[in-house]
């Protein structure tokens, strides 16, 4: 007779594709069609444009071999939670942990869900109604009909993934198989419809600029990529779900990157073959605007739908990921008890799925777009990088790709600091939030845990 109660643990459920299909639907959504506009316009430089997101991937791929280590090691739910915990301590587990629910997964969300809306406006040519409130230029609250889209479209998937695993496995398999196949066409017509010969490319275009590297705008268009890879550790979130885990958690890391960093460069190609710097400079809807200027009005909308349902996946990705790790914190006694339930019927965290989705909507109507990326991209590369350490630490040993790893994204947090100190300050003020309510809730409990255990510290 099957149990009414809720239950604390997780069913495998992830295969090597499907997994695969998780860290390519994490990653590619709102980023790739949307910050390369914010990116051209800082550094002006196509080559340099290029040159930065090759960076990206290579960066991304040395972190991958890292976290493949730690996934090995540590095949279980809570991605960077579980691993800066057994390598550093409790409380920076907690703070990874913390970082998760607010910058890892509830403000991509919130991110992706905003952009999502923008491209179903702008593909229904709907006028986006409703009301900014700003002070001193800084959106405090958005009351839209952007806003509103996006809120029901967090809930709608949030809902969706809330189902059993296996259902939510297929659900998100299908939409990253569909994104996949649409990207692979607008590549391929994109390239075949613009009007100049492909064997005439100008080389010398998108050899980078010297005087683009050596800006200052270069280091912080990583903070921009960074947002974009941002996904590729997604399997190490629900590595307890996963089947041959530590087998197929490696692979998996390694052949996602690989595949993301090939369609990104492709697509940022493709958008500098179609318009000219200034069609670019600052844009959002970047994709659409390529589609629209290869294909005219007829046609674009069928690539500009492609893109919305891309974004879709993403935002449906980042749904199953991110309540994993709160349920590990919770069932570790380092996160409020209700969030490690599990629900009998569905097999899946209820709870934690819904308090990601809360957030995410509370971050729709207080944020813009573009302040979210900042804050997601240096916060995240900042905590990638601890959780890197740690491996280095476990291992005692020089790790070649890790240190690569820890050096690139420590250079992107500091020249973000120099350009964007805002940004550094509300990161900063995530962590000290994180840490005041571990003291003072958490650590505390914990220790009553261990007495109950019979254990010491």
């Amino acid at each position: 007779m099957k149990s009414n109660t809720l239950s604390t643990s997780l069913s495998k459920e992830f295969n090597l594709f499907t997994a695969v299909m998780v860290i390519i639907g994490n990653t590619v959504g709102s980023g790739i069609f949307t910050t390369s506009g914010f990116i051209i316009k800082e550094l002006k430089d196509p080559g340099a444009l290029l040159l930065v997101w090759f960076l990206g991937g290579l960066i991304s791929l040395f972190g991958a071999l890292s976290y493949a280590e730690l996934g090995k090691m540590f095949p279980r739910a809570g991605g960077e939670y579980t691993f800066l915990k057994e390598s550093f301590g409790e409380a920076l587990g907690f703070i990874a942990g913390w970082i998760s629910l607010v910058v890892g997964f509830s403000a991509p969300i919130a991110a992706t869900a905003i952009a999502f809306s923008n491209y179903f406006l702008e593909l229904f040519h709907i006028q986006n109604l409703g009301q900014v409130i700003k002070f001193k230029e800084v959106p405090i609250f958005n009351f839209t009909l952007s806003a509103l889209l996006a809120i029901l479209t967090i809930f709608l998937f949030s809902f969706i993934h809330a189902q059993r695993v296996k259902i939510s496995a297929q659900f998100q398999t299908i939409l990253t198989v569909l994104k996949l196949l649409f990207i692979l066409s607008f590549l391929i017509f994109g390239f075949l419809s613009i009007s100049e010969d492909l064997t005439q490319f100008e080389v010398k275009k998108f050899v980078p600029q010297k005087e683009a590297i050596l800006n200052l705008g270069f280091p912080v268009s990583f903070i921009y990529v960074m947002y974009a890879y941002s996904g590729w550790n997604a399997i190490t979130y629900i590595g307890e779900e996963v089947k041959d885990s530590k087998k197929n958690i490696p692979l998996s890391l390694i052949l996602g990157i690989l595949v993301i960093t090939g369609l990104y460069l492709g697509l940022n190609l493709l958008y500098l073959k179609a318009l000219t710097l200034t069609e670019m400079s600052g844009v959002l809807e970047i994709g659409a605007k390529t589609a629209q200027k290869i294909f005219g009005e007829n046609f674009s909308f069928i690539f500009t739908f492609g893109i919305t349902l891309g974004l879709l996946s993403g935002l449906s990705a980042m749904i199953i990921a991110g309540p994993r790790v709160y349920y590990a914190m919770a069932r570790d006694g380092v996160f409020f008890e209700i969030f490690s339930r599990i629900s009998p019927y569905t097999r899946t965290p209820v709870f934690s799925i819904f308090l990601q989705a809360v957030i995410a909507v509370f971050m729709v109507l207080t944020s813009s777009f573009e302040v979210l990326l900042l804050y997601i991209g240096f916060t995240l590369s900042l905590c990638a990088s601890f959780t890197v350490l740690g491996l280095i630490k476990l291992k005692r040993k020089f790790i070649f790709s890790g240190i690569v790893f820890v050096l690139a994204n420590f250079w992107i947090v500091i020249f973000t600091f120099i350009s964007k100190p805002l940004t550094i300050l509300v990161g900063t003020f995530t962590v000290l939030i994180g840490l005041f309510l571990y003291w003072v809730r958490f650590k505390r409990k914990v220790k009553l845990y261990a007495k109950k255990d019979g254990q010491g510290f």
